[in-house]
């Protein structure tokens, strides 16, 4: 039995009830009940491969060669998924959660707490283009998530206080901002190997941390469990000050298992409408998004402000750009980077391809109601609900959104 075949039967069983898992060897078992004790990437089985190309295709020195044998060092693992792609045996795996999340859910349902599904802004399209939000709401409410939020209106807020920070930066000497704090891997990159220029990345926690802390801020005693197509989000939600605001991440391809365990009709479910996002929001899915959003919120703030953008997708082209900012050969005075190729819906755990998805996401930013962040009315609502009279004194006085500098270096 391969380890996906395992996984499948055990999250069968998972769904169906059963506490007993015959014939399930125990260390593989305990990784698909207990996830969050293991690295991101687990071994199929021991490794003998005279040139691990895993080790050489890591750039975060994650991967080293041991008695001939490559090992993971967790410390360093922030879930670029590279490796996985790069071993020729396919003996390379990531985390799964799936059995983790129904887990969670079955218990909220015992103790009558919320359990929330906070939907990445990469969606669209992910479980067939019929597969609406409205409809995806209801599926994953028939599940028993108490409801479905979707991140990209916290993409909105976070907008706001980027494009209120970038006014104040560029009227620096030297002055630029780099930028996209959705992409752990980016923000990871920076700080672990371009310190000096740390200082120019806001102190902001990115679209998915901000969704988190504010469901659980106004839902007391809430779960969170995070939808996306990356598996860099499983490591994020292991950073020692970011620990508890996501209770689990689930990849789209982990979804997808559930809904094919379950056999969900997502073509047969009702519309459960519910718009949270601006096209700001939704814009932050694929490459050149988040500037975007950006350069449209700075000149509605301050009409004229130049923001001039460059934007890298990709590992490689990330740490290229990053090295060129820091070498002074870089122009622009915003810099976005997105480690997967187009963006989030490039991510190694989407289910469709990355042209199509992107199709589809620029297809529902054009459907958006509003555009900038400013006009959402969910948005004013949720800072409403906080305790703040505007969005200028919830960004300057709430520490909700807030990051110190230098907490995610190990």
């Amino acid at each position: 039995m391969t380890f996906d075949e395992l996984y499948k039967r055990v999250l069968r069983d998972k769904l169906k009830g059963n506490k007993e898992f015959e014939g399930v060897p125990k260390r593989k078992l305990d990784c698909l009940l207990h996830p969050e004790k293991y690295p991101l990437v687990w071994k199929n089985e021991p490794c003998d491969c005279s040139d691990p190309k895993c080790v050489t295709a890591c750039m975060f020195q994650a991967l080293e060669v041991k008695d001939g044998k490559a090992e993971l060092n967790p410390d360093n693992c922030v879930g670029c998924a590279r490796c996985i792609e790069a071993c020729e045996r396919k003996n390379l795996t990531f985390s799964r959660d799936a059995i983790r999340a129904v887990e969670i859910i079955k218990e909220a349902e015992k103790t009558g707490k919320s359990v929330y599904a906070l939907m990445a802004p990469a969606y669209i399209g992910q479980f067939g283009e019929g597969a609406t939000p409205g409809k995806l709401r209801s599926a994953l409410k028939g599940m028993g998530f108490t409801g479905m939020i979707e991140v990209a209106a916290f993409a909105d807020i976070l907008t706001l206080k980027e494009s209120l920070e970038f006014t104040e930066n560029v009227e620096e000497e030297h002055g630029f901002q780099l930028t996209s704090c959705c992409c752990p891997i980016w923000i990871s990159m920076i700080r672990k190997d371009f310190t000096k220029i740390v200082k120019h990345l806001p102190a902001s926690v990115s679209p998915m941390i901000a969704c988190g802390r504010i469901a659980k801020e106004l839902h007391e005693g809430c779960k969170t469990i995070f939808i996306g197509p990356c598996l860099a989000k499983k490591a994020e939600i292991r950073e020692p000050d970011l620990v508890g605001d996501i209770d689990c991440v689930l990849t789209f391809e982990e979804l997808k298992d559930v809904f094919e365990e379950l056999s969900v009709d997502l073509d047969a479910m009702e519309e459960d409408v519910n718009e949270h996002s601006a096209a700001a929001g939704r814009m932050y899915a694929r490459t050149g998004g988040v500037s975007r959003a950006v350069k449209e919120c700075v000149e509605s703030i301050r009409p004229g402000t130049a923001l001039d953008a460059v934007c890298a997708c990709g590992t490689v082209e990330c740490k290229n750009l990053l090295q060129s900012i820091l070498d002074g050969n870089a122009d622009g005075n915003f810099f976005e980077g997105m480690a997967c190729p187009g963006g989030c819906v490039g991510g190694p755990k989407r289910n469709i391809e990355k042209d199509k998805a992107t199709e589809l996401v620029d297809e529902y930013t054009k459907e958006a109601k509003y555009r900038t962040p400013g006009e959402n009315p969910y948005v004013l609502d949720l800072i409403t609900r906080l305790g703040f009279q505007t969005i200028e004194d919830f960004l300057e006085n709430s520490s909700i959104l807030a990051r110190e500098p230098f907490t995610m270096q190990k």
